[in-house]
């Protein structure tokens, strides 16, 4: 009788479980759909009879002690890591010179208990568990695809020498680290073994032996029905999935004789009680609580927080890259500068930096040096003054790059500055660089040989100066070039009692945060002002040194 509907997908199925995984109980159950055998005899025709007996075409008795009938069906309950034994394991240990390790021992041992008993209860269903050799080597030998000419990669090749096992050495709270966390000189074989993912994990496979009657024991005949991988997450794979409402899985047997046979697999672990999962509840609470305290302890009662009237400002910081320049080998001077009225940053607080010397690579038209350079910085502002025409000022970012030649002497590439940004979250910032430029020939010479270039004596000068005090900053006769762009990469926390109290310090700080965010806004509309006012000055002297009679349309007509 063959099925109506088969269960074509072999694939794996994952599924996670907080529960033991002893618990895992599965129901595998073959049958034979098709057999080969023969009649073993045709009777012989009676005389004065003209039918047969349907009885008498009932085949023989096998040597194994099982009628064929028998064997035609099987079903068995497993559970995780449970050995079954085969026929070819049992008359394998049963004889000790074929016995090695202390597993092929222990294994005689069970086997010849189970003689001594009833015998196996199984006939073809059995199991390999995680320390036998049939889980080495099936996961050597695994391949990736489905050629069959493949080519194992160097990845392919040092996971399958790699048994990813649980871990028996468990690491001791508080215990010292008997190895470096960081190896700053790695050696080749260091970085080759361990380059690979180690994640523990635990093998088993249900098999069937699949041969005809009699010939059970031979290894060509075993097949895997199922596959169980679990890791010390609580991941559980099975390979194929369980049957469920699907139809059976089938197996094709190969020879001279093929056979079909089909199976299901059902996970058939028995439900907690409600007084169980009670149980486990109050368990999990607890160990939460626990667990939640165990963290308060790391932390501590003793939160800084700020004073009232104040704005704690956090930044975590990257100098991502820079692109554009003329010459290699970049590196970047970067400095913040903290307006002189209420903002103050701890004393032991670090608020310049320096990256590292980096080659450039071409991307498109451009040489970009890519640095990933980290830094962080604290800084805090105090509000005093209530009146509502103070307009509170903020950081400011400046940066200087330089490029070093072959003989160490460098030159400047740029200049630049960016406010930082007034509120919190993350932002990609592109500073865009400027740098003194000295007219001639024998500067640009003295600038490629020997390295000397002008330079700014006062950094903040590439924006306003904090210590000018005048109306209006002149920069007449100073002659600039524009060069490349920075891009940096902020992360921006602010911190204050403004953002949880209902009080009127609240609304009066609110003010002050709602100036300071409409700070970087205002200086962009500031910059659109000024551009239009500039084109609009040179629209008006293009149009004065016009002649007249074009500018007037009345001077135009003629009559």
């Amino acid at each position: 009788m063959a099925e109506a509907a088969w269960s074509t997908d072999t694939g794996e199925a994952v599924y996670r479980s907080r529960d033991p995984v002893r618990n895992l109980r599965l129901r595998v159950h073959l049958q034979r759909i098709t057999s080969s055998n023969y009649l073993h005899y045709q009777p012989a025709a009676q005389p004065g009879k003209d039918l047969i007996d349907l009885a008498t075409f009932r085949p023989h008795p096998t040597a194994s002690g099982h009628r064929p009938d028998e064997d035609e069906e099987e079903e068995a309950v497993i559970g995780w890591q449970e050995k079954l034994f085969s026929q070819f394991e049992v008359d394998l240990y049963q004889n000790e010179a074929a016995c090695q390790s202390p597993l092929d021992h222990q294994y005689r041992q069970e086997i010849l208990k189970l003689e001594d008993s009833d015998g196996r209860k199984n006939r073809r269903i059995f199991t390999y568990t995680d320390s036998d050799r049939f889980t080495n080597l099936e996961e050597h030998c695994q391949k990736m695809t489905t050629a069959a000419s493949e080519m194992p990669s160097f990845l392919v090749e040092r996971m399958a020498n790699v048994r990813r096992r649980r871990q028996d050495r468990r690491g001791m709270e508080g215990g010292i680290l008997k190895s470096r966390i960081v190896t700053w000189e790695p050696s080749e074989e260091f970085v080759r073994n361990s380059h690979v993912i180690n994640t523990p994990l635990q093998t088993m496979y249900i098999m069937a032996d699949l041969g005809p009657y009699g010939k059970l024991g031979y290894k060509k005949y075993e097949h895997v029905l199922c596959t169980l991988k679990v890791d010390s997450n609580g991941v559980i794979t099975v390979k194929p999935d369980f049957t469920g409402l699907k139809g059976p899985y089938r197996i094709e047997t190969e020879g001279e004789k093929p056979e079909l046979w089909k199976y299901t697999i059902d996970n058939v672990s028995s439900l907690a009680q409600p007084e169980e999962e009670e149980r486990e509840q109050r368990v999990f609470k607890d160990l939460c609580g626990r667990h939640r305290e165990y963290l308060s302890s790391l932390v501590g009662t003793d939160f800084e927080a700020t004073v009232p009237g104040a704005l704690r400002l956090f930044v975590n910081g990257e100098v991502v890259s820079a692109q554009g320049y003329e010459y290699d080998n970049l590196y970047v001077h970067f400095f913040v500068e903290l307006p002189t009225t209420n903002w103050s940053s701890p004393a032991f607080q670090q608020l310049s930096g320096i990256t590292q010397t980096c080659a450039t690579k071409s991307l498109g038209m451009d040489k970009v040096a890519y640095f990933s350079y980290p830094f962080t910085f604290e800084a805090s502002f105090l509000h005093e003054d209530e009146s509502a025409g103070a307009l509170p000022e903020w950081p400011v970012l400046y940066c200087e790059v330089r490029s070093l030649d072959f003989w160490q002497r460098y030159r400047v590439e740029g200049y630049g500055a960016v406010v930082l940004p007034a509120t919190p979250g993350a932002h990609t910032l592109r500073v865009s660089t400027w740098r003194p430029l000295e007219l001639g020939t024998v500067a640009e010479l003295r600038r490629f040989f020997i390295g000397g270039s002008l330079e700014l004596e006062d950094l903040s000068y590439v924006r306003i100066p904090g210590t000018f005090k005048g109306e209006r900053l002149s920069r007449f006769g100073l002659r600039t070039e524009t060069t490349g762009s920075v891009t940096f990469r902020l992360h921006c926390l602010q911190q204050s009692r403004a953002f949880m109290e209902s009080s009127s310090l609240r609304k009066r700080m609110r003010s002050v945060l709602d100036r300071l965010e409409g700070f970087s806004q205002q200086s962009s509309i500031h910059n659109v002002l000024e551009a239009f006012r500039r084109a609009r000055r040179r629209m008006q002297e293009a149009r004065e040194s016009l002649p007249q009679d074009l500018v007037s349309p009345s001077g135009a007509m003629v009559r």
